[in-house]
């Protein structure tokens, strides 16, 4: 192989054992945060337990060992747990149960395979068409912006009287994370939501609003809660409606990092493993996931910015990371700190998190240079705002079936075909 210049560890080179080993903790500590922030997040929406942090960790070394084998080891990527889904898995549960929730996850998973098919027969100009700027840019804006009441709502800045420690609280953890992600140099510049939390735990000690119970109670090492088909539910498909669509954007999310990961490695990831390839490990990680009741897993940007840092983009390191963070996952008493966190914490880094969400579909109409003269991507952009946002749904009821089409899934799949069937501008 070739050695990539702008690297000191080319994509197959392994590095000497201490090296290995930290530059695989920068890549866990990278993805810890945004991680585990997905069920605790999920959970807080649903107003109940649907995904477990372990299971969360456990699937995101699964699925990054998985996306490894299907790529042959040519792409340093790190799979974790996807933002995009937090609000479709909390209203699939509202009106299907847990079990709809993995089924549609599962699905998901196919849903790229199907893709990656696809791509590998006819090629991927198709895909653009599908998929342009016009339809990601604003379903970003919208799973962001949906998410807002949620942030609000941990913090208790809805509430007509306010406990001061949550606005201290709120506004450590928010102030943190704001400060490192403008601010910060190296690595701390790469896990500002982490530091966010660990500020703002550590100003929830200080002020007595954590409960330790959980924690004292808690064994060293523990069997994370898997939620298997056949054996803790049958398939469900009534949230498939909800959560599926939303594969169209992680898609254009997924090929995305890849372009971005290869400019910084100088490597065409597109060409060599190839779109079909990399989606197909996404789409194997995403249903192994479902699998064992975790969320959909994504490509990190946080773990990418790392391979930029450190200039390693081995996928020994990256593999390592994954195996760690599975190991994470059985850790009892590290599941109970995570789960002792107050919700102010939260709330105060999730105003930062789903704004960065919002502002990064914004950023891609920008970059694109979308034309919004043209009458045509004005209805697009704001029909798909206004559905996505305002809670539209679309049911289908027969005496045998019942299918539902609500919120940021029937946004996409609207502006999806507004855009194909509606004439250009003459």
């Amino acid at each position: 192989m070739k050695r990539n210049s702008k690297m000191l560890l080319d994509v197959n080179d392994k590095p000497p054992v201490l090296k290995w080993l930290f530059l695989s903790l920068q890549h866990v500590f990278a993805m810890f945060g945004a991680t585990i922030l997905v069920p605790i997040l999920v959970n807080k929406a649903a107003g109940s337990e649907v995904l477990s942090i372990p299971v969360a960790l456990v699937s995101s070394g699964i699925g990054t060992l998985l996306y490894i084998l299907c790529t042959k080891g040519k792409s340093p990527v790190y799979l974790g747990s996807s933002f995009a889904f937090i609000t479709p898995m909390a209203v699939g549960f509202a009106k299907s149960g847990k079990g709809s929730v993995f089924t549609a996850i599962m699905a998901v998973g196919l849903v790229y395979m199907l893709f990656a098919l696809l791509i590998k027969i006819a090629g991927k100009k198709w895909l653009n068409k599908l998929l342009p700027p016009i339809i990601v840019g604003p379903m970003i804006m919208i799973i962001g912006l949906a998410l807002a009441p949620t942030a609000v709502d941990e913090i208790g800045l809805n509430a007509t009287s306010i406990p001061w420690k949550n606005i201290v609280v709120a506004l450590v953890a928010f102030l943190t994370t704001a400060i490192f992600a403008v601010r910060g140099k190296g690595f701390l510049k790469v896990i500002p939501f982490l530091l966010g939390i660990t500020a703002g735990y550590i100003a929830s000690m200080i002020l007595g609003i954590v409960d330790y119970s959980g924690i004292a109670s808690a064994k060293i090492l523990s069997l994370p809660k898997f939620y298997v088909p056949f054996v803790h539910y049958k398939l469900n498909f009534g949230a498939l409606l909800t959560i599926v669509p939303i594969a169209l954007v992680t898609i254009s999310e997924h090929i995305g990092d890849h372009k971005v990961l290869g400019s910084i490695i100088d490597k065409d990831l597109i060409e060599d493993p190839g779109l079909d390839r990399t989606l197909l490990g996404d789409g194997v990680a995403t249903f192994a996931a479902g699998l064992i009741g975790g969320p959909a897993n994504t490509t990190y940007g946080e773990n990418t910015s790392v391979v930029g840092m450190t200039k390693v983009a081995s996928v020994w390191v990256t593999g390592l990371a994954a195996i760690i963070a599975i190991i994470f996952g059985f850790l009892g008493q590290l599941t109970a700190v995570i789960s002792s966190i107050p919700s102010p914490v939260l709330g105060g880094v999730a105003i930062l998190l789903y704004g960065f969400i919002s502002v990064n579909g914004l950023k891609i109409l920008i970059q694109n240079k979308v034309d919004f003269s043209n009458t045509k991507n004005v209805i697009v952009a704001s029909s798909m705002l206004v559905l996505g946002l305002g809670g539209a749904a679309i049911s289908i009821i027969t005496k045998n079936v019942s299918v539902s089409i609500s919120g940021m899934s029937l946004a996409a799949i609207i502006g999806i075909l507004l855009n194909l069937f509606i004439p250009e501008e003459k």
